[in-house]
């Protein structure tokens, strides 16, 4: 068999994979310029326990990743600091007027599994 023969190590890139790769790379660069623009205007964010006093209520439809997040971990913040009833009621507060309906069904079944631990851990005698 000669080397030359079509093989199965004979493998060769479509023009539309290498585009592809391309195409992601340009969507994820950033320039120089602008990465030092950003660094410019960060600020590092301390949180010790009170991220729930910041999340904005009731939720409006359609709301955005950050804020869901921000709720997502308000609400691990206060289970983490066993401040399990306030968690029960920051859910509540969240899923009511619409607020189930605004989030995704991924977050809100966290949500949900949140509020179960809490009230859990407040029926279990210390």
């Amino acid at each position: 068999m000669d080397d030359h023969d079509d093989g199965i190590l004979n493998i060769q890139i479509s023009d539309d994979e290498v585009d592809a790769i391309k195409k992601k790379a340009d969507r994820t660069g950033q320039t120089e310029d602008d990465f030092q623009a950003v660094k410019r205007q960060y600020r590092v964010r301390v949180e010790n326990g009170d991220i729930h006093k910041n999340v904005a209520l009731p939720l409006q439809p359609g709301p955005n990743k950050m804020r869901t997040q921000e709720l997502v971990h308000a609400v691990e913040e206060l289970y983490f600091f066993r401040r399990y009833q306030e968690g029960v009621d920051l859910i509540a507060r969240a899923l009511e007027n619409g607020g189930a309906e605004a989030l995704d069904n991924d977050s809100r079944r966290l949500l949900e599994s949140y509020e179960i631990k809490c009230r859990q851990r407040m029926a279990k005698p210390s």
